[in-house]
């Protein structure tokens, strides 16, 4: 089961670290590694929620979304966009982005450090909104019950991640941005470089996340419509229109997932920026973990087990929030590459032994019960 489902995964796995090794030695094997750590823990989130929504959709969509949603996850937004980000901040056209790093990577190292402040804030700002997102939000279950219960309450306050956002995005300028950046020797202030992309990553955050917000507001609509329409092809005897609204419901479905992966994909491909900045090993880094993303998406479809570990999307979205801080700081600081990529490993890792402890607590607690159950009846009799 386990071959079957992971067997490409770890095909391209061995093909991505040995690729590697031949590009730049053993120390470009250990960045690939941390990076593909980096993107499945990230992705955690985002392969459980994929899953809920894939296991109601019909084997012919279930397998689109993993054809076709593997092209664009893997080269759209872990190859083409890393070069478009470049493109943009060091104001070259995509080809000859794609030409200097293959070519001439001193110079495009140098593109890429004098664009960095600007990366930094655009996915830092992106980054700390999704962070901010969650952990406003009142939850059933809560990990860190002595965190998260008043921030669910101050999340009652509307607007609160953006004003938190803001808030941050303007003290990272005037602490980080100000003298932060030298180049040929005199220090330039990039407070307002730094400004300019945070607001525009809190815009990109709001615009990806009302794009995914409409999709399932249509997809409500079309499961709405549809469960009228079977009714009505109950009583009438007609069940042809029925099926008509159920390919629409999965159409859309299909356009919401791609949405939703999308703005996931999206932090770690700016996550990356925090490890490396060389465009061949983030797109071997990042491509591998996309694709056990993918694979760990369709076994918990196939195992039914999404419930089983119940803190590891809270432990995602804290690394996620790491991320945003260290991107920030890294506007003036540089910060070791072992400790960005080690805070999500154990992040995660923690958020998974907590939910490991908490599944036997409860199994522990069932068993008593039952033993206390039996007791009684023994007793009665």
């Amino acid at each position: 089961m386990v071959l079957k489902t992971f067997g490409w995964s770890f095909a391209v796995t061995a093909l991505g670290l040995v690729a590697a090794v031949l590009y730049g030695g053993w120390t470009a094997f250990g960045v690939v590694a941390i990076l593909s750590v980096l993107e499945i823990s990230l992705s955690f989130d985002n392969a459980v929620v994929n899953a809920g929504i894939l296991k109601k959709m019909s084997a012919f969509w279930q397998k689109i979304f993993l054809t076709i949603g593997i092209l664009i996850a893997v080269f759209g937004m872990r190859l083409v966009f890393p070069v478009v980000i470049v493109a943009l901040s060091a104001q070259l056209g995509p080809i000859e982005a794609v030409d200097l790093a293959l070519t001439d990577k001193d110079k495009y190292q140098q593109y890429v450090t004098d664009a960095h402040p600007s990366i930094a804030a655009f996915g830092g700002m992106f980054l700390l909104m999704i962070f901010l997102d969650f952990i406003f939000e009142d939850r059933d279950i809560k990990w860190l019950k002595w965190l998260e219960r008043p921030l669910a309450k101050l999340g009652k306050v509307d607007m609160l991640s953006v004003c938190i956002a803001l808030i941050v995005l303007l003290i990272s300028a005037m602490a980080f941005a100000t003298h932060a950046h030298q180049h040929g020797g005199i220090h330039v202030d990039k407070a307002e470089t730094v400004l300019l992309a945070g607001i525009g990553g809190l815009i990109t955050y709001m615009i990806v996340g009302g794009l995914s917000g409409y999709f399932e507001d249509k997809l409500e609509e079309e499961e709405e419509r549809e469960h009228e329409a079977e009714e009505e092809a109950v009583r009438s005897g007609k069940p042809r229109s029925a099926v008509v609204v159920a390919g629409k419901a999965a159409f859309f479905m299909f356009l919401y997932l791609e949405v939703l992966d999308a703005s996931f994909s999206f932090d770690g491909v700016i996550g990356a920026f925090a490890i490396t900045n060389d465009i061949v090993l983030m797109a071997l880094g990042l491509g591998i973990g996309a694709m056990y993303v993918r694979s760990l998406t369709v076994y918990l479809v196939r195992q039914g087990t999404l419930d089983d570990y119940v803190y590891l999307e809270h432990g995602a979205h804290y690394a996620i929030g790491a991320l945003a801080m260290i991107l920030l700081v890294t506007i003036r600081y540089e910060i070791n590459e072992f400790i960005t990529g080690s805070v999500g490993v154990i992040l995660i890792a923690w958020s998974f032994w907590s939910s490991v402890r908490r599944n036997r607590a409860i199994a522990a607690a069932e068993g008593d019960a039952g033993k206390d159950s039996k007791t009684e009846v023994s007793s009665g009799v």
